[in-house]
């Protein structure tokens, strides 16, 4: 425990940059800010740049029986993710927006009235762009039972594009728990490099990780990116909202999902992210009292691979990951779709560097 305690002390780096050393290399956990002085406003992206964009856990929805409101009489809505998909729609071109990646959570009460408000948000961008969607423990049962996710968003939804690669389909006539695009993968090209992006769930079972391991093997040529809902944050569960705040910081190791055949992110790293030369960015959410972090890690076959939690949950920040070929870095922009705003400062992550900063891609 003598590296927690060292590193309690705050680097003022990115978030609170604990670490677990646990079957992984921690080669950083340090970032360069994308200037000297905080950034005035969003800018167009320039020339020879490309945007993926993540979208944090969307669980504020208001209205009729939901946790926010629910003495209200009015349908449920959803402003903040509204925003975020009205805002993405506004900017595929002037963003030059090529992917959009959603870190899970989408619903916070896994019923119809916020799934069909859910998919309300997300058809502004079907067909305008390709995404993919992480499906978090808000979205299926304790047992892993995603069955709404399913009937809202189901392989067949997707399996027309040409960006569609595929989802995990488990070896059993059932479908509810992992099936039917609640594991997958889409493929797409920009910059000059093919990539191949791996939605998995929340504590993804063996048989899943099994078949995220054959699609990273087929696509070993291209650059893979991974998002899934639980990563970085409290490494052991918290007992208390002090803990979620305060406690150490990193890859946790502990699961919410499918009892004992669940997989902590941890366990998820050792078994597959880490076992893989192309995987060089992983993105999560699920923590909104940890919020931001970034964690530089090293792969098994000497890859760095850039870790990623933006969980903004309901405030109204999502995440920009602006891709500089040419200077071979990756600019990471938090942006307020809300206020029309950059994101400057957080009540559990204060200072602009920790939401507006560069990194170096190997």
């Amino acid at each position: 425990m003598t590296l927690f305690s060292r590193m309690k002390s705050r680097l003022r780096g990115l978030a609170i940059c604990q670490a677990a050393f646990a079957g992984m290399l921690l080669t950083g956990c340090t970032s360069t800010p994308a200037q000297a002085d905080p950034p005035a406003e969003l800018t167009s992206a320039p020339a020879g740049t490309f945007s993926i964009v993540v979208i944090p856990d969307t669980q504020r929805y208001l209205g009729k029986a939901t946790k926010s409101t629910p003495e209200s009489d009015k349908p449920v809505s959803n402003i903040v993710f509204n925003n975020h998909t009205r805002w993405i729609a506004d900017n595929v071109d002037g963003q030059n927006i090529v992917f959009v990646s959603h870190v899970g959570d989408i619903v916070d009460r896994n019923n119809h009235e916020q799934w069909k408000v859910a998919r309300e948000c997300m058809d502004r961008l079907h067909g305008l762009v390709p995404y993919g969607i992480s499906v978090g423990n808000h979205d299926m049962t304790s047992g892993g039972d995603s069955t709404l996710f399913q009937e809202y968003f189901p392989r067949s939804r997707f399996e027309d594009f040409a960006w569609y690669g595929g989802c995990f389909e488990p070896d059993r006539p059932e479908t509810t728990i992992s099936g039917n695009n609640a594991n997958s993968y889409q493929l797409f090209s920009a910059g000059g490099k093919d990539f191949v992006f791996l939605h998995l769930e929340c504590n993804a079972p063996d048989d899943v990780l099994a078949w995220a391991d054959s699609v990273l093997e087929e696509h070993a040529d291209r650059k893979a990116i991974i998002t899934t809902h639980m990563g970085l944050g409290p490494i052991e569960k918290p007992e208390s909202h002090e803990g979620f705040v305060n406690d150490p910081k990193g890859r946790m190791q502990w699961i919410k999902i499918h009892g004992s055949r669940g997989n902590t992110p941890q366990q998820m790293w050792d078994k597959c992210f880490s076992q893989h030369k192309n995987v060089f960015m992983v993105c999560n959410g699920d923590q909104s009292r940890t919020t931001a972090m970034y964690q530089k890690s090293t792969g098994v076959n000497g890859n760095t691979i850039h870790e990623f939690l933006s969980d903004y949950t309901s405030s109204g920040p999502l995440r920009i990951y602006r891709f500089h070929p040419q200077q071979n870095e990756l600019e990471v922009i938090t942006y307020d779709t809300s206020k029309a705003k950059l994101c400057l400062d957080h009540q559990y992550v204060p200072g602009w560097e920790n939401h507006q900063f560069k990194v170096s891609l190997d």
